[in-house]
């Protein structure tokens, strides 16, 4: 007769094991989406309180912007009898097309002024557009106004001066208690 050979049972895994390792890595899977939750949580927390302080910035230099500008473009042969915040413009079915955070007006011409916390080269491509639209609107109201552009921001890109200045802009800059205003070589009119 013959011999025999009797397997030996194999070393490795078995169901028991492989369905512990499963639970553990669910385990693993479920605690790092709970903690995924949670910080996307204190994300949109952290979110909310820094565009609440960005619009409590932004609501700071438009004060500081707004006060004595009137006086200060008299300067420049401009005599502003009127001065509005966050002017919003709408299309006749009420759409909104802009809004001007500072309309500085008189009779003849009006100044419309963007204020930023700090100003770049977008944000002078964005108030051009800005003066676009306005002119448009107004003329659709018969309003024969010359509109002119100021840029005016607590901290100034000196690409972003330039390029306003070659744009006719005037810019508004903050200086202690004050403002000084920059008149651009040729001031344009839309």
């Amino acid at each position: 007769m013959g011999k025999t050979k009797t397997r030996k049972p194999q070393k490795g895994l078995v169901f028991d094991d492989v369905w512990a390792m499963f639970q553990e890595t669910d385990r693993i899977v479920k605690e790092t989406a709970r903690r995924q939750e949670e910080t996307d949580r204190q994300m949109k927390e952290t979110d909310r309180k820094i565009s609440k302080l960005g619009s409590r910035i932004g609501q700071l230099i438009e004060h500081f912007a707004a006060s004595n500008i009137t006086e200060k473009f008299r300067t420049f042969g401009y005599h502003f009898t009127q001065i509005s915040r966050n002017h919003s413009i709408e299309d006749e079915q009420g759409q909104f097309l802009a809004e001007i955070d500072l309309l500085l007006e008189n009779g003849d011409c009006a100044m419309v002024v963007e204020v930023k916390s700090l100003l770049t080269r977008t944000d002078v491509k964005e108030h051009k557009k800005r003066l676009e639209t306005f002119r448009t609107y107004s003329d659709k109201r018969n309003d024969k106004r010359r509109f002119a552009g100021a840029m005016a921001a607590a901290l100034i890109n000196k690409d972003a001066r330039i390029y306003a200045l070659e744009n006719g802009m005037y810019i508004v800059e903050q200086t202690g208690d004050t403002v000084r205003i920059e008149a651009p070589e040729k001031p344009l009119f839309w």
